[in-house]
């Protein structure tokens, strides 16, 4: 067997890696605002703030706004996820163990990108009641509240992400859950655990942050967020003969940061 047959296993796999990543391993990464493609160490986004309007005399200066601009850094970190394959035990297995390495390490950076998405949106400090009781109405009408007053846009853009324990809970409340309010399609008994609620998709997701018996969840905009990718997934294969052994590795550089946390509001729930 050619040595150069590996080329064909990389870009097979790498490409298979990849999907796999998009389709099971992360959730939250298309719910931020994401930058690709980062040359160096730091990503930066950038931050504007508002503007304010007045009015002027008749021939006079048109009032300048002043609008403050910032900058947010993100630094990326690598990430490797790999596994050994003896050659022999290629042999005498029937299923594709390459298959099976390639979608575990995808499904591990996967976790690896939510997990940084999680680690900044737990720096938020905006609560929404506390974390004495679990997802009830009148936490999810306070949060709704704090959104609307910070200006935060309705724009078909806002996220909420609970943990499974408030996904039951969100499934006792009647206008999250009856068809009497949000209709046939968006009933969340249909198989597909997300759903669109007060203009937000609401999403259940298993590796929240739990601090002794307080979940932490959130409901936020996508511009809160910032993830910066300076590789995608990928994935190589290569020979190492004195271990006869194919090496699978994946590996990607990314990393997350606040952008601005009054566009996040933090649902602190009680899960004993």
């Amino acid at each position: 067997m050619s040595a150069s047959v590996i080329n064909a296993y990389s870009k097979q796999y790498g490409h298979e890696v990849h999907a796999a990543y998009q389709r099971m391993g992360t959730k939250l990464r298309n719910t931020v605002r994401v930058r690709n493609d980062v040359k160096g160490a730091i990503a930066v986004f950038q931050k504007v703030g508002k503007g304010s309007a007045a009015t002027k005399a008749r021939h006079g200066k048109v009032p300048v706004m002043n609008v403050d601009h910032g900058t947010v850094e993100c630094q990326l970190y690598d990430y490797y996820a790999g596994d050994w394959l003896d050659k022999l035990d290629d042999l005498k297995i029937e299923h594709n163990e390459r298959q099976v390495l390639t979608n575990a390490g995808a499904y591990a950076l996967g976790r690896k990108t939510d997990e940084l998405i999680i680690a900044e949106l737990d720096k938020s400090t905006n609560y929404a009641l506390d974390g004495s009781s679990g997802l009830t109405k009148a936490k999810v009408l306070e949060a709704f509240e704090k959104l609307g007053e910070a200006d935060v846009p309705d724009d078909g853009e806002r996220y909420a992400v609970v943990g499974w324990k408030q996904w039951s809970e969100l499934m006792d409340i009647e206008e999250f859950s009856s068809s009497d309010y949000v209709g046939a399609d968006d009933l969340p008994w249909k198989g597909t655990q997300a759903k669109k609620w007060l203009g937000t998709l609401w999403m259940p997701h298993s590796g929240l942050t739990k601090s002794g018996t307080t979940r932490y969840c959130y409901w936020y905009h996508k511009t809160a967020i910032g993830h910066a990718c300076g590789a995608e997934v990928k994935t190589e294969i290569t020979y190492q003969g004195d271990r006869a052994a194919w090496f699978i590795n994946n590996f990607m550089s990314q990393g997350s940061a606040l952008i601005d946390p009054v566009g996040i509001v933090s649902l602190r729930c009680l899960e004993p």
